[in-house]
């Protein structure tokens, strides 16, 4: 029996992308510097530090919480702040945040970076807090099976960033993940039916 895993992929303002995704099952991730939350699918929210982090900028939580003020009631989740590559002080930056937003969503994910360990947030996840697997690429592919275990020994969500491959989405599917999104799908409408197809085969992908 195949293990499916549902795909997300960044929002864009590209109809053909978007009739592609919609079409095939492809939910939308909405950022605070990308909000379009289209008619008819189905969305999580994402706190938009990798992008910053990418872009060289530093991150600012309003208009996160904005976003999240607008649309988290009806998002499937929302990935709480982090700091990319930050370890223990990107996960004391999530566990602060918890608090306050907690009943703004119905499930928020803590994202573990490089040099966190299933026992540091073991005690914060259950089943309205689940798991957001960020970090290096490296460190992401090595440490998913951990992740894939404590997610299921407490009955939590597992989502994992930036996969836009075969072989990863595969990975996806052995650790048991519920989700994962990526890049491929908003930026090439050709892709979607391959990452469609992919998800849905889940673990009985070979690698590609």
């Amino acid at each position: 029996m195949a293990v499916a895993v549902m795909a997300y992929a960044t929002s864009t303002g590209t109809r053909r992308n978007i009739e592609a995704m919609r079409k095939h099952g492809i939910s939308l991730l909405i950022t605070p510097t990308n909000t379009k939350a289209w008619p008819g699918m189905r969305y999580a929210i994402d706190n938009g530090a990798f992008g910053a982090w990418q872009s060289g900028r530093e991150w600012a939580a309003r208009p996160w919480l904005d976003l999240l003020r607008q649309y988290g009631e009806r998002a499937d989740w929302s990935v709480l702040p982090d700091i990319v590559h930050g370890g223990l002080e990107s996960l004391a930056l999530s566990l602060r945040y918890l608090q306050q937003v907690r009943d703004m969503s119905r499930l928020h994910l803590i994202a573990v970076q490089d040099g966190m360990a299933a026992d540091d947030i073991r005690s914060h996840v259950g089943a309205r807090v689940g798991i957001f697997v960020g970090g290096s690429t490296e460190w992401k592919e090595r440490s998913l099976p951990v992740w894939g275990r404590l997610a299921s020994e407490a009955g939590c969500y597992l989502h994992v960033g930036r996969v836009n491959t075969n072989r990863r989405i595969k990975l996806c599917a052995m650790a048991g993940a519920d989700s994962f999104d990526g890049t491929s799908a908003t930026r090439f409408a050709v892709t979607v039916p391959r990452i469609a197809a992919a998800a849905a085969q889940g673990a009985f992908l070979w690698d590609a």
